[in-house]
């Protein structure tokens, strides 16, 4: 019986690898840690077959080498006793734990077993050193599972065990964006937290039946105050048949800095935005070449659509980084990160309190070519310049000169997909970072936004050059940015910039009553 068990258990063993193996090479999309079973992309039945070549099969088929034609055999894991299958498991680490609780129903319930993951757990979070005694982690398994395991209900040490992984994944993200720029007010160690921490993007597009699709991004690229993510594919969805497209970060749920991001692993998906593509074709369209058109829609996403057949191109969201780590893993799968809520300072005797002391940093960048970088400082305003709710701030005046900007080269976007690639003129996208007197990031946007000519300066003088105007406004604030082309020297100078802040929001952060 010894002989016959260790036999069995040696099969099971190799059984399970196999089965790792074909669910790390299937491909399917993870939406969540410890998904039930019976989720999109595993297979159901009463077990799982392994046919014929398999390393289990030809274990079997080796005592039937002296027939002439061997009889094949197949092997089910499921039909395996109990105790045998949770032997087994107590082998596996939590990420393969996860994967095979979504095998079956049965492997849902085995492999959610309170005894293995006690110990997993105490293994990964074992207690600090003590000076009179150090236990080990079999000890403490067994301490903590004789006081805990039998009055817990099926699961509850694997829903602890990711629980205080996930929490331990945000405690280390905290901490990196921690240090400040302090001419943007933006966290610095962006790029480090996605990379070390395996950060990703997906969007879901959804169709009007409920069917769903989830694309990972395929490419990814820093500017200085944001980061653009790029999806593109060769079989998109019909765009008919869509109807709300979700943008979400995606954070492993078991993230180590030190190991290789599994993108079949378990993860957490968080909500950033959602958008309504039942009428794409008929929203703004914000520029076009032979090949696409392109959509803007609000926050930050710009959808490309072929001139030939009206399907999808390629999507790209323009992501700004303020509070991007927390929108990124902080939210749910159905709800988005909600910042807490803003406590007013001291409310100071000035008359232009909140209308003053505020800095501009604006960037315009398309596909990873950077046409503007400046910072400008000492914004302010008055009472006198509220008008229809918002509070207006000339930052670049018109008749300065001094204070016209150049932009670098001739603005447009670049795009590519699997096949075509292309250059959109006039179309770019604008970062915005405003900070307060307190240095704190009062209003951030970034979105998509093109160049409209325009037959002259809304006033002042006029340029020797074709002018030109971008116009962005939301409910928090706005801006209009006139522009003139000097043919001599081929580029732009921005001649005005008029920023309008909500005073709704200004009495808000800062307590005023305008």
């Amino acid at each position: 019986m010894a002989t016959g068990r260790g036999r069995m258990l040696r099969q099971g063993c190799l059984g399970l690898q196999a089965l790792r193996g074909s669910l790390h090479g299937g491909g399917a999309a993870w939406g969540s840690a410890g998904a039930a079973a019976g989720r999109t992309g595993f297979r159901k039945g009463p077990g799982v077959k392994f046919a014929r070549g398999s390393p289990v099969l030809r274990q079997y088929t080796r005592r039937g080498q002296h027939n002439e034609k061997s009889t094949i055999c197949f092997v089910s894991l499921d039909r395996m006793p109990t105790e045998v299958l949770l032997n087994i498991f107590s082998y596996l680490d939590a990420v393969s734990l996860l994967c095979t609780g979504c095998v079956s129903r049965r492997f849902y319930h085995l492999a959610s077993d309170n005894l293995i993951w006690i110990k997993i757990y105490s293994a990964a979070f074992s207690p600090k050193r003590s000076h009179w005694k150090v236990n080990s982690v079999e000890e403490t398994a067994t301490s903590v599972s004789l006081l805990s395991v039998e009055d817990k209900e099926a699961g509850y040490w694997k829903k602890e065990y990711i629980t205080k992984q996930i929490s331990d994944v945000k405690e280390a993200l905290a901490q990196i964006v921690k240090p400040v720029n302090s001419y943007t007010g933006l966290p610095v160690k962006i790029k480090e937290a996605l990379r070390v921490f395996g950060l990703h993007f997906a969007i879901i597009l959804r169709e009007k039946s409920g069917k769903e699709h989830v694309m990972q991004h395929v490419d990814l690229s820093f500017n200085d105050t944001s980061v653009t993510v790029v999806w593109y594919d060769k079989n998109w969805p019909h765009l008919a048949k869509l109807s709300t497209l979700d943008l979400c970060g995606v954070t492993p749920v078991f993230a180590d800095r030190y190991k290789t991001f599994d993108p079949y692993g378990p993860r957490w998906l968080s909500l950033i935005a959602q958008y309504d593509l039942s009428h794409l074709s008929k929203a703004a369209m914000i520029g076009c070449d032979r090949l696409v058109r392109v959509f803007c829609l609000n926050p930050g996403l710009l959808v490309g659509l072929w001139q030939k057949g009206d399907g999808l191109a390629f999507v790209m969201a323009n992501l700004h980084f303020h509070r991007l780590v927390e929108r990124s893993t902080l939210g749910s799968i159905t709800l988005p990160y909600v910042p807490p809520p803003h406590h007013s300072p001291f409310v100071d005797d000035s008359p232009d309190y909140g209308l003053q002391g505020y800095q501009l940093h604006i960037d315009m960048h398309g596909g990873g070519t950077f046409y503007l970088c400046s910072t400008l400082y000492t914004l302010f305003s008055s009472k006198e310049c509220i008008e229809n709710g918002y509070a207006k701030f000339m930052v670049i005046n018109l008749n300065n000169n001094r204070e016209h900007l150049p932009l670098i080269g001739k603005v447009g976007l670049t795009w590519r997909t699997t096949i075509f690639d292309g250059f959109i003129e006039s179309c770019s996208f604008m970062d915005l970072t405003l900070l307060e007197e307190y240095r704190k990031p009062f209003w951030c946007v970034s979105s998509p936004v093109y160049l409209r000519s325009i037959a002259y300066p809304s006033d002042g003088p006029h340029f020797l050059g074709h002018t030109y105007c971008v116009d962005y406004m939301d409910t928090e604030g706005g801006v209009h940015v006139e522009l003139v082309w000097i043919e001599e020297t081929e580029e732009y100078f921005i001649i005005s910039l008029v920023l309008y802040l909500s005073v709704a929001k200004i009495n808000h952060w800062f307590g005023t009553k305008y």
